[in-house]
C-alpha cells in the first residue's frame, strides 16, 4: 500500500508500568530551563521598555500575565508525563490537519530567533568594544555569529545534549538571579520599592507619558510573552522527555550527533498499564507541580527585578532599551550608579539572559522538525532520528545566520511574537481536545485528570483568544 496512505499516521501506543518518581529533586530540571529560556524577551526587552515609558500604568497586568501559563504548561508536560511522547506527537495522533498547519507556524516563527543571539551580542558588544573600530551594529553581528558558533559547537561534542541544555541553563538562572539582586540592593532602587510594589497590584493610572499607539504590539506581546509564550511554550515537552520523566522512561534520549552514542527512539509512545505503577501518579503530578513552579515562579521574580531596575534606572532619565542597545541603554545607567564595575555586572546578566535563547532554541526547535518529518513521511525513517536531528541543526543555523541580518533584533522578535500569537491559541484549544476528551480514553481511570485543571486550561485559552483578537484589532488600527 502507497506510503501516502499512511501520512500523519503514527503506531498505537504501547502499556508499561508508570516508573516511581526518583525523588523530586533528582527529576527537577525542565522548569530550571524554562525559566532561564524565559529570561530573554519579555524579561529584558517589553516589560522594561513599558516600565521606562510609562511608568508603573501597567505594571499590574505583569503577575496574572505570568500565572496565564502555567496551566497551559501543566497539560503540555502531562501528555509527556503519561505518553513518553513530544507534544508534537500527540497533536499529530489528535488531528494531523491541525498539527501541520501548527508545524507551518512554528516554521516562519522560528526563521527569525537568531535575533536573540544578536540581542545578547548588544551586551557583549558593549563590554568588549571588540573588534575595535567596527560600528557597534557590526561589533553585535560579529558576537552574535561567534555565540551561535560555539554553541552549536558546544552540542555537536556533547555526549547527551540535554544534559549540556540542562547544565548551561542552570549556571544562567544562577549568575541572573544574583546579578538582578545585587543590583536590586542599590539604595536608589530601594527608595523606589514601595511605589513599585504598590504598582504591582494596584493600577497607577494614567500612565505617566501620553500614550503612543505605535506601543500597543509591543504591551501585548509582553503580556502573552511573560515567560514563554508562543511556541517556545512546546519545548517543556521535549525538555521532560530527554529527562525520562514519567512514561519518557521508556523513549531514550537524543544523543550528541558526532559523539554519542546510538540513541534509543522508539516507534510509539507508551501508556501506564493497569498495575501497581499507577500509584506512583500523584507523586509524578507533585514534581509537575514543583518543576512548573520553579520556571513560572523564578520567570516572575527576574521579570518583577528587570521592571524594579527600570522604573528606579531608567524611567526617571527617559532611556528606552531598543533597536541594537537593547541592553546598552539600562548598562549606561548601571554606570552612572555604580562605576565600570555595574556595567559590567548588568553587560553579563543581559548576555546571559539573551544569549542562551539560541541554543536553548536551536535544539528544540530542530527536535519538533524531526518529530514532524517521523510522523508525517514514513519514508523519512529510513535515516536515523538523530540524522535529521542534524540536518536541522545545520539548516537552522544556516538560516538564523541569514535572518538575523534583515533586521534590528528588537523587530525580529516581534515578528516572531506575531506568529506565535496566532499559533497559541490553535494549540491551547488543541490540547483541551487532547487531554481532557482524547487522551482520557486511552487512559486508566487513576492517571486522568479533573476538572479543576479543565476549567484552569479552558479560562486560560480564553484569555489567549482575547489577547490575539485585541492584537488583530491592534494591527488592523481599529484599536
Amino acid at each position: 500500500m502507497p506510503d501516502r496512505l499512511f501520512w500523519g499516521v503514527l503506531p498505537p501506543y504501547k502499556r508499561a508500568p508508570l516508573p516511581p518518581l526518583p525523588s523530586i529533586w533528582r527529576a527537577l530540571g525542565p522548569g530550571v530551563i524554562f525559566m532561564a529560556l524565559a529570561q530573554g524577551s519579555g524579561e529584558l526587552i517589553f516589560w522594561p521598555y513599558t516600565i521606562a515609558k510609562y511608568g508603573l500604568a501597567f505594571l499590574f497586568l505583569l503577575l496574572p500575565a505570568c500565572l496565564l501559563q502555567f496551566p497551559i504548561i501543566y497539560e503540555i508536560g502531562r501528555y509527556t508525563l503519561l505518553t513518553g511522547e513530544s507534544i508534537f506527537q500527540g497533536f499529530i495522533r489528535l488531528n494531523r490537519y491541525c498539527a501541520v498547519v501548527l508545524w507551518i507556524l512554528m516554521t516562519l516563527s522560528f526563521l527569525w530567533f537568531g535575533a536573540f543571539a544578536a540581542a545578547g551580542g548588544t551586551s557583549l558588544a558593549a563590554l568588549t568594544d571588540l573588534p575595535s573600530g567596527w560600528s557597534r551594529q557590526q561589533q553585535t553581528l560579529f558576537w552574535a555569529y561567534l555565540s551561535m558558533a560555539l554553541f552549536l559547537a558546544a552540542i555537536l561534542m556533547s555526549n547527551v545534549i540535554y544534559r549540556l541544555i540542562e547544565v548551561f541553563m542552570w549556571g544562567v538562572a544562577l549568575i541572573t538571579l544574583i546579578g538582578l539582586l545585587w543590583a536590586s540592593a542599590h539604595a536608589e532602587v530601594l527608595k523606589v520599592l514601595p511605589d513599585f510594589l504598590r504598582g504591582l497590584v494596584i493600577p497607577q493610572w494614567p500612565p505617566a507619558r501620553p500614550w503612543d499607539p505605535a506601543d500597543a504590539t509591543k504591551l501585548l506581546t509582553a503580556i502573552t510573552f511573560a515567560g514563554l509564550g508562543g511556541f517556545w511554550t512546546l519545548f517543556y515537552s521535549y525538555w521532560l522527555r530527554d529527562k525520562g520523566s514519567g512514561m519518557a522512561f521508556y523513549m531514550g534520549r537524543m544523543t550528541g550527533p558526532i559523539t554519542g552514542k546510538p540513541e534509543s527512539i522508539p516507534d510509539a509512545g507508551a501508556l501506564p498499564s493497569h498495575d501497581e505503577g499507577l500509584a506512583h501518579v500523584p507523586g509524578w503530578k507533585r514534581f509537575m507541580s514543583w518543576d512548573i513552579g520553579i520556571g513560572v515562579g523564578g520567570n516572575i521574580l527576574t521579570t518583577v527585578l528587570t521592571c524594579l531596575l527600570a522604573y528606579a534606572l531608567l524611567y526617571p532619565k527617559g532611556l528606552l532599551p531598543q533597536h541594537y542597545e537593547i541592553a546598552v541603554v539600562q548598562s549606561r545607567f548601571f554606570e552612572i550608579s555604580w562605576g565600570w564595575w555595574g556595567k559590567v555586572l548588568f553587560l553579563i546578566v543581559a548576555a546571559a539572559f539573551l544569549s542562551d535563547t539560541w541554543l536553548a532554541t536551536v535544539d528544540a526547535v530542530s527536535r519538533i522538525h524531526t518529530d514532524c518529518v517521523y510522523g508525517f513521511f514514513p519514508k523519512a525513517r529510513r535515516f536515523a532520528y538523530r540524522k535529521w536531528y542534524l540536518f536541522f541543526l545545520l539548516l537552522l543555523t544556516i538560516i538564523t545566520s541569514v535572518t538575523v541580518q534583515l533586521n534590528e533584533p528588537g523587530t525580529l522578535i516581534l515578528i516572531s511574537a506575531v506568529i506565535g500569537f496566532v499559533g497559541t491559541v490553535i494549540y491551547s484549544v488543541a490540547l483541551i481536545f487532547l487531554n481532557h476528551v482524547y487522551l482520557p480514553r486511552r487512559l486508566p481511570v487513576a492517571a486522568r485528570p479533573g476538572r479543576v485543571s479543565l476549567i484552569f486550561l479552558i479560562l486560560s485559552c480564553l484569555a489567549y483568544v482575547v489577547l490575539a483578537s485585541l492584537y488583530l484589532l491592534t494591527l488592523l488600527g481599529v484599536i
